[in-house]
């Protein structure tokens, strides 16, 4: 690996400082769940069905997933930081056509270009393993997305006030505003970190055969994947839960949504300081028996009878928390595979895992019903839990054996 000078903020020369990757991530993060607590009330603006409205946010992971097979080729393909300027122009531009649009039809054309901010997720993660190796990664990893972590935690809360003080319309040009302080920030900080450009744009697509062979791939992506799907299932139904089961407001269903992004801070900051000791196998596994324990207590209180809003709120801090321990090392692992290809790693894992989350979104929210409660989104979320603890103990498993007999082309 090539050695880097030191970071230092504002000079383009050397890699970007923590805090624009943070940012540059935070405001993928924000663009998908600032607007939750107001996703009935754009239903009724917009004369949709709560279905309906909810491609906003289904069709949405559905279409970052495409969006990340793209990108982490072309970050390998032509450098970190003009792909992550491009796209965070693009999304500047889609923000204001969707706080402008009349109409359900407009309004998801441009949330659709929205998911071009998926940039930062995939870059910060590539730009991080192009500059330290795979021990020091998951530390890394897991400060960046401790500040990750904020963002959304507070985001909801500030969308359920802008929206019922301004209307829903407000979230989006909140995300105008994030989206051209973050390009200020990157035009000036984001210095590019890969060395090992590839010859053209087809030859990284010709890189995923190897990926998708590869038996440590699956194992870290499917661990990622259904981790992450438990928070990607709670976002699909949880609006729903809080308005219909509830009965609470926007405002409401906003603070009770910043329990989850909480404990996702508490965990990334457990991993960025503890993972380089603890390993990256005990943290993955810690994570996925946190939150299959944590949900298994939100069924027991609700076949309780608790009709308190926390009985069932109170402990989505452990999807947060679980999410925190896993996805660091677990990205940390999987971009190690291949370290050339970072990039098309990021962006394909990235890819698969959006994609089976938007699967888990749509899910939880068309089981939910006015009778139903929360049962349905409470099973899903312990399905997706019970399988990230399977993917886990096959990857570690995959792991030991490679390391006890290491192949001719160790993928």
């Amino acid at each position: 690996m090539n050695a880097f000078p030191p970071a230092r903020y504002l000079d383009r020369t050397t890699p970007p400082h923590l805090t624009t990757l943070v940012l540059l991530a935070a405001t993928g993060a924000i663009t998908m769940n600032i607007f939750l607590a107001s996703l009935p009330d754009m239903a009724e603006d917009f004369g949709v069905s709560y279905a309906v409205m909810q491609i906003a946010v289904t069709g949405y992971l559905a279409l970052t997933g495409l969006t990340q097979l793209i990108i982490g080729p072309l970050s390998d393909r032509y450098g970190r930081r003009p792909v992550a300027i491009w796209t965070v122009v693009i999304f500047i531009a889609a923000s204001i056509g969707a706080a402008f649009a009349t109409d359900i039809e407009i309004f998801l054309l441009f949330r659709a270009f929205q998911t071009s901010i998926i940039s930062g997720y995939v870059i910060s993660r590539a730009t991080i393993r192009d500059i330290v190796a795979r021990e020091d990664a998951a530390s890394r990893l897991g400060y960046v997305t401790m500040g990750m972590a904020l963002a959304p935690m507070i985001a909801p809360t500030i969308g359920g006030f802008l929206g019922d003080t301004f209307g829903w319309r407000a979230s989006f040009h909140a995300l105008t505003l994030a989206g051209c302080l973050t390009l200020l920030i990157v035009w000036f900080d984001q210095g590019e970190t890969n060395r090992q450009r590839s010859a053209s744009f087809t030859a990284q697509f010709r890189t995923y055969p190897a990926l998708l062979r590869s038996r440590r791939f699956w194992g870290y992506t499917m661990t990622m994947t259904f981790a992450s799907g438990t928070f990607f299932a709670f976002i699909g139904g949880a609006p729903f839960v809080g308005d219909v089961v509830y009965d609470l407001s926007a405002t409401e269903v906003g603070l009770y949504l910043a329990i989850t992004p909480m404990g996702y801070a508490t965990g990334n900051g457990i991993s960025g300081r503890f993972a380089n000791r603890i390993g990256l196998y005990r943290m993955i596994l810690t994570g996925a028996l946190v939150t299959l324990i944590g949900m298994s207590m939100t069924l027991v209180t609700a076949q309780a009878g608790m009709a308190h809003p926390l009985g069932f709120f109170a402990f989505t801090f452990t999807i947060g928390l679980g999410n925190g321990l896993i996805l660091p090392s677990a990205n940390a692992g999987m971009l190690d595979i291949r370290p050339e290809l970072a990039g098309s790693a990021a962006g394909l894992g990235g890819a698969i895992m959006t994609f089976c989350g938007a699967i888990l979104s749509a899910l939880a929210a068309l089981t939910l019903t006015q009778t139903s409660g929360a049962y349905p989104l409470i099973f899903c979320i312990l399905g997706s839990s019970a399988l990230c603890l399977a993917c886990a103990l096959y990857t570690i498993r995959v792991e030991k054996q490679v390391a006890a007999y290491p192949p001719a082309n160790p993928v």
